[in-house]
């Protein structure tokens, strides 16, 4: 097991109200790169990445918004992905291919293991518990913390994401050959896929300028890509349960976002996801791909808030009774 060398992106100005970029080392060997932003007194946040992504994919104004509206805002490096622990573990296509029609495999880790992570950078910031936002794999990840440690999960926003059910939240076909293609071995290569691919998986309705996805391609590249550890996270999301029955046993507040334009995870694994949790809002967003939009920041912003703070006035109330 290693960790990335933070390279020179590490040295790059701050954003207003960000921390320096550290590191957490957890009793499982595990060592996370995290940032935080806003007032540690506030509510906390916890944001988890999806698939491949660093922790920069969560938007530095974002991260901004979401501390001006109360929160001490979280993000980090998901095991496999930028700054944080390399896994060892080799996943071959046969190995996902065998595992997504059923078959016993073997993965090197599962969604329970990277929401042990997540709630081992909780210990580390000494944080009994959290809000959790999770994006894609990440709220695969949110919604197994809630199953796994609901009393660690204040409230639950689980955006363009779905509940392990193989026949709801499927991905577009036309997807598979730009998933399944070599992996790149220049910086130059990998910005240019991934314009491609967020080309097609983007929101169509909020386009993204050529320059911005690939300044965003760059900084992933320069942070630390690596194409074994993407392989294992989606060894990981292939091997994963059906989380509906126990996702029906949650009770604290959850937000779930869902564009109507996704390619990656169908709508129909958000829509299953808010039918699976009794009280749960769905927020069907028209225009929305498999990305965050900038146009829809301050969207997102005041419906996260809104639900953290309706678990917050149950805690208070329930303080008050003790």
């Amino acid at each position: 097991m290693s960790r990335t060398s933070p390279s020179d992106d590490a040295a790059a100005p701050l954003p207003e109200g960000a921390s320096p970029e550290q590191v957490a080392s957890l009793p499982n060997g595990i060592e996370l790169c995290y940032q935080t932003f806003g007032d540690p007194s506030a509510d906390p946040l916890l944001l988890v990445m999806g698939l491949g992504g660093p922790m920069t994919w969560w938007d530095p104004d974002f991260c901004g918004r979401l501390a001006d509206a109360g929160f001490f805002v979280i993000r980090y490096d998901n095991r496999d992905t930028g700054h944080s622990s390399r896994v060892r573990g080799r996943v071959t296509r046969r190995m996902i291919a065998e595992a997504f029609v059923g078959r016993r495999s073997r993965a090197p880790y599962t969604l329970d293991d990277m929401a042990a992570d997540a709630f081992g950078l909780l210990d580390h910031l000494g944080l009994d518990s959290a809000h959790v936002v999770g994006i894609s794999m990440g709220g695969m990840i949110a919604q197994t913390m809630a199953v796994l440690g609901p009393q660690r999960v204040r409230s639950l926003t689980s955006i363009m994401s779905t509940t392990g059910r193989r026949t709801v939240g499927w991905q577009d076909p036309r997807l598979l050959p730009l998933m399944l293609a070599r992996s790149v071995q220049s910086r130059e290569a990998y910005v240019a896929s991934s314009a491609r691919l967020w080309k097609v998986i983007g929101s169509p309705g909020y386009p993204e300028t050529r320059a911005t996805v690939q300044e965003r391609a760059g900084e992933t590249w320069d942070r630390g890509v690596s194409a074994a550890g993407v392989t294992r996270q989606l060894m990981a999301i292939v091997a994963q349960p059906d989380r509906s029955r126990r996702l029906r046993e949650l009770t604290m507040p959850v937000l779930v976002i869902h564009g109507l334009n996704d390619k990656m995870v169908h709508v129909s694994g958000g829509r299953a996801t808010s039918r699976a949790i009794p009280g749960s809002e769905l927020m069907l967003l028209p225009g929305m791909g498999h990305d965050l939009p900038a146009e829809l920041r301050e969207t997102f912003v005041e419906a996260i808030r809104r639900t953290a703070s309706s678990a917050e006035r149950s805690r208070g109330a329930a303080r008050q009774q003790d």
